[in-house]
């Protein structure tokens, strides 16, 4: 045999004659390969499975979470804090430097456990081969393992197999591929050795292939395989997931934005108070030094909110958990958020919008159309005339039948075998219908060629009858009478005009039609031919078979677009269903808006003809996985966030590649559960929209905390440095230069773990406002600390820096004010130390909305006043409990002093009210 043999991916397998396809693979379609042929093949193209991609070592995974600017900044602040600790020589424990590096840790953990729960959706992909496949070697029948097939090989398939490769159909009897994993393509799709395929004809309709992983629903054949392993249809989806690299979320992206700005930040504050200190310190000794050091250290702590990557993990964490009530797995946890900012919603038909299960929607008689969805439960309708007759064109097609439903109580029901015929038993049982009963004596099958399927049963009284169901176009040529208004009248031409136009309605409506005729029976019909068996038949009715929309999904769909986000359907199925589906669903206003482009036409367009049709068409028919991984690139490179939804192999790459992968967990494949970010436990196109209502309150709850946290940091940085900068002024720098810092470190620390932890935490559970989905999602452009927020962050810093440094000076000796209040310096900095905790818990109730109100729905959020009371109480320990007094440098103070610490630190919540007045009077009252 000759040994040059080549088969590459691109070789049109299915437009080719068979003749060219030995020639091609060198090989007998009879007696198949020699065994040391096969062995030299598999030498040559390798094994027929899927790469997969080495796993990650856990410890690996684990060092990523710190690969994060923000993290990057506190580990900086660790290493200065530890070497200040060192230089000072103190014998106490570095606390604000183990604290930190705690923190670091829990944020580290809790992505690493979300991230823990994902596997490599290649090895997936892998699972879903056959293990086993039938050959024909050396002439001779004979099981292999499916990973030693190689091209050339002759297989054979039965119902129950898994296609082991990548194959051209030889023969077939009667042959059904389930493909809807692989194409999208809701019905088992017949195949044909002897079809016509266009070169260029889309996946799903090459029906002279078989592809790897898709399974027979019925038949036999046998093939020649074409291709192996990587080079299948499969194996090219597993390329373009090995292709296609996990990128940041936009959170992800903003959040490592705002720690790069923070590390400017603190640097350049620090350096700048340092430099001043030193300038007007006329004391340069050692000592000296170590205190400007550990000023600038203070300034680092006070600057950098420590707590905010574990505040952020929580947050998220915690929005993880309500979306898992809501039946929604969500696998990484910026992916809550990410969805909130979805513009584009991209989602698969078949199994998502639709309930993938064939349902027959009309019954069409002579004279009459039944819609079965206006057709009550109990079946108490099906007592009208025309309703009669349409229940009786279903008990037909039930007859002529080989599908078996098994109900169990509330559970799905199970089906087995052409989910088309089982359409029969599911619309009998949900219209309370009686099945009929009746011995099968004779079956004449379906074939291609045929079109057509007959059955001669007998009835318990004794009656024969011959029911037969196919085309309507073939079936209606074998009758000659027809059943109007119960009487069986002759079918004259017009009546079968009047036929053909009910079918050709039904075919404009993208319903597939399925014809059911019948007529009495003889003992003779036993024994006749087919033809003449299938004779002399009376038409009933033809039947209008969809595969319906989802009952929530236009509801979801409807908000969704309320709420400003575009929907796109992106399917292999056929372009007629598709564009039918859309229109029902309301994707697009009609069925006659708007056309489809289907998987060819997308090739024939230039890179900027591809991003104007993804721009402004929102239903994609008959596309390959590839073209809907470049269409998700394309809305994402046009500055889109896009989430893509489905259930199918083919849905795989792109679900990876979109900013938010939406899985099916019940109807979904394991490759596409283990590409996607989020999966639908309940497969509901309307629990998305749930998660987009999520993702848009947790964003909004992650502006609040990093206003809160942001501009209380601010007020601590400024308080340290306008009370260096103005120290004479304000009586903080004694006679011989030293200067008097506002602040103690430690109570720097104190104050950040105490109000940016659980207040900061509360604010980030705080209830979603119910206008939410009344907005359009923000832009890629917007920032989560936009301009306007900065202002405000630096506004109530300025607030909160002035009321403790006020407070400080009110009690201090010296400074603008020097009165009968002057005490100590430890008692002045233990009240300007109370004002500015207590102005942080003030400003809680600011950092609820930039625009609205502080007072309005105070009360909605419990954690929020829990976190308040216990951070009061926690201050109140600080301040009397003579341990922690000697910890923090801080004394008891009287009532005089509370009131006065109070009283100043309530200035932060009017001024900040005084400014929300202003902007509402200016811009309105936005929703955040």
């Amino acid at each position: 045999m000759n040994t040059s043999v080549t088969t590459p991916s691109t070789f049109p397998w299915h437009a080719r004659e068979l003749t060219e396809v030995a020639a091609q693979l060198q090989t007998d379609f009879d007696s198949g390969l020699t065994a040391d042929e096969a062995h030299r093949r598999r030498q040559e193209y390798g094994d027929n499975e899927l790469r997969s991609t080495p796993p990650v070592p856990g410890w690996r995974r684990f060092l990523t979470q710190f690969r994060d600017p923000l993290v990057y900044l506190l580990f900086a602040a660790v290493v200065i804090s530890f070497s200040a600790w060192l230089v000072e020589g103190s014998t106490s424990v570095p606390v604000d430097a183990l604290v930190i590096l705690v923190i670091i840790l829990l944020n580290a953990v809790i992505g690493f456990v979300q991230e823990e729960r994902a596997s490599s959706a290649v090895a997936a992909l892998a699972e879903m081969s056959s293990p086993h496949a039938t050959v024909i070697r050396d002439g001779a029948r004979q099981q292999v393992p499916s990973i030693a097939l190689v091209p050339g090989d002759i297989i054979l398939l039965e119902e129950g197999n898994t296609v082991p490769a990548d194959a051209r159909v030889l023969e077939a009897a009667q042959l059904l591929v389930e493909e809807a994993s692989l194409t999208g393509e809701s019905v088992p799709v017949e195949k044909d050795a002897t079809a016509t395929v266009a070169e260029d004809a889309a996946l799903g309709d090459r029906h002279t292939m078989v592809f790897s992983s898709t399974a027979v629903s019925q038949g036999v054949a046998r093939a020649v395989v074409c291709t192996t392993g990587m080079r299948t249809e499969v194996g090219k989806i597993a390329e373009l997931l090995d292709a296609t690299e996990v990128e940041a979320t936009p959170l992800e992206r903003e959040i490592a934005a705002v720690g790069r700005a923070l590390t400017v930040l603190v640097l350049l504050i620090a350096v700048v108070v340092m430099v001043t200190v030193y300038a007007v310190t006329p004391d340069h000794s050692a000592a000296s030094l170590i205190t400007i050091l550990l000023l600038g250290v203070s300034l680092a702590v006070a600057a950098v909110p420590e707590g905010l990557p574990a505040i952020l993990s929580l947050v998220l964490a915690l929005g993880v958990q309500r979306m898992a009530a809501r039946r929604a797995i969500v696998k990484r946890l910026s992916s809550v958020e990410t969805l909130g900012s979805a513009t584009v919603i991209c989602s698969d038909k078949t199994g998502t919008l639709t309930q993938n299960e064939m349902t027959i929607e009309r019954v069409v008689t002579v004279g009459q159309t039944v819609d079965l969805s206006e057709v009550s439960r109990d079946g108490r309708s099906f007592g009208d005339a025309d309703a009669s007759e349409a229940a009786r064109v279903l008990q037909l097609g039930t007859i002529v039948n080989n599908a078996e439903v098994r109900f169990s109580g509330d559970a799905a029901p199970e089906i087995f075998g052409d989910p088309t015929e089982a359409a029969f038993q599911l619309a009998l049982h949900r219209h309370g219908i009686p099945s009929p009963q009746v011995n099968r004596l004779r079956e004449v099958p379906f074939t291609s060629a045929r079109k057509r399927m007959s059955i001669l049963v007998a009835a318990e009284s004794g009656d024969r009858s011959v029911v037969a169901k196919g085309a309507p176009d073939v079936l209606i040529e074998r009758c000659d009478r027809a059943l109007v208004d119960g009487e069986v009248v002759p079918l004259t031409p017009q009546m079968r005009s009047t036929i053909l136009k009910q079918v050709t309605g039904l075919s404009e409506r993208a319903y597939r039609t399925l014809a059911v005729a019948a007529r009495p029976a003889a003992a003779a019909d036993e024994h006749a031919e087919d033809d003449e068996l299938e004779s002399r038949l009376i038409w009933h009715g033809v039947l209008g078979i969809v595969d319906p929309p989802r009952t929530e999904v236009a509801a979801a769909i409807t908000e969704a677009k309320g709420a400003g986000i575009r929907i796109v359907m992106i399917t292999g199925d056929h372009p007629r269903t598709a564009n039918r589906i859309a229109a029902d669903l309301g994707i697009v206003d009609t069925a006659n808006a708007a056309v489809p482009f289907t998987g060819p036409q997308l090739d024939r367009l230039s890179d900027e003809e591809f991003a104007a049709a993804v721009r402004e068409t929102s239903v994609f028919a008959r596309v390959a996985p590839a073209h809907k991984l470049r269409i998700i690139n394309a809305l994402r490179a046009d500055g889109e966030v896009v989430s893509m939804t489905g259930d199918g192999v083919n849905d795989a790459p792109a679900l990876k590649s979109a900013d938010i992968g939406v899985a099916m967990g019940i109807t979904g494949t394991q490759v596409t559960r283990e590409s996607a970010d989020m999966i639908l436990a309940d497969d509901n196109f309307a629990t998305i929209v749930a998660a987009v209502r999520e993702g848009r309150g947790i964003f909004s709850n992650i502006r609040k905390f990093l206003r809160y946290l942001l501009s209380s940091n601010m007020g601590e940085v400024l308080t340290m440095l306008l009370g260096v900068l103005f120290g004479a002024m304000l009586g903080l720098r004694l006679d011989d230069g030293t200067v008097i810092l506002p602040l103690l470190a430690t109570q720097i620390l104190w104050i950040n773990l105490l109000t940016d932890s659980l207040p900061a935490l509360a604010l980030g559970v705080d209830p979603t406002e119910t206008d939410v989905m009344q907005h359009p999602p923000r832009r890629l452009t917007d920032r989560v600390i936009d301009g306007q927020m900065w202002f405000t962050i630096v506004f109530v810093g300025l607030v909160m820096a002035a009321a403790t440094l006020f407070a400080f000076d009110f009690f201090l000796p010296g400074g603008l004010i020097d009165g009968p209040h002057t005490t100590d310096e430890v008692h002045a900095r233990t009240v300007a130390f109370t004002v500015l905790v207590v102005a942080q818990l003030f400003n809680v109730f600011n950092c609820r909305s930039d625009a609205r109100s502080g007072f309005e729905g105070m009360f909605r959020n419990r954690w929020l006043w829990c976190a308040i009371v216990l951070a009061v109480l926690l201050q109140v320990a600080v301040v009397y409990v003579p341990l922690l007094n000697q910890a923090f440098g801080t004394v008891p103070l009287n009532p005089e002093q509370w009131v006065m610490a109070i009283g100043l630190a309530s200035t932060v919540l009017w001024a900040d009210e005084l400014r929300k007045l202003v902007h509402r009077a200016v811009v309105g009252n936005r929703n955040e």
